[in-house]
């Protein structure tokens, strides 16, 4: 459970989850720099999810990879990154190559998750990548650097919810 400030906060979950609008608010509300890791796919990753076909592994390490070292170029901590880190070998990457990393992982039902990407055509994740990016997932149970919150409550609560886990409690006053 990630109970302090990280240096490197993961909004992660499959397409669809809302890690760019949660990550986005979250950086907003730290005054934290953002990196979306979608910028950061090849040419040929995002021609590939446009035909709705998953990524391979090999696919996937470079982009991690050009992940990690924008986030590590920010002079600014926390980094707050929204990237899908789906699976537990992935998000062990990251923490080999970040060090002090927290994830937050954005949970909810497939049909709310599919009715999100229809909403969004312009994106290169479509409806038709979802069954991979299911069939992918990790859910990171166990892991101790994770929190989990609920995609199905809304964007403030689940920022509100986060910053309670990484924000330090006050100190009381005298």
């Amino acid at each position: 459970m990630m109970d302090t400030a990280a240096e490197f906060i993961v909004v992660m979950g499959v397409s669809g989850a809302g890690k760019s609008e949660i990550a986005q608010r979250l950086a907003g509300a730290l005054a934290a720099p953002f990196i979306e890791a979608d910028r950061l796919h090849s040419a040929e990753n995002v021609a590939r999810m446009a035909q709705g076909i998953g990524l391979t592994d090999e696919m996937r390490w470079p982009w991690l990879a050009a992940v990690c070292a924008a986030a590590r170029a920010e002079p600014q901590r926390p980094v707050i990154i929204a990237c899908s880190a789906l699976r537990r070998v992935y998000r062990d990457f990251l923490r080999r190559q970040l060090g002090d990393v927290g994830f937050v992982f954005l949970d909810g039902p497939r049909e709310l998750i599919a009715e999100r990407l229809r909403g969004r055509p312009a994106h290169f994740a479509t409806t038709s990548l979802l069954e991979s990016q299911l069939a992918t997932l990790e859910p990171p149970t166990g892991e101790a650097d994770t929190f989990a919150v609920s995609l199905t409550l809304a964007p403030a609560q689940i920022v509100d919810a986060v910053l309670r886990r990484v924000q330090p409690a006050e100190a009381p006053s005298r």
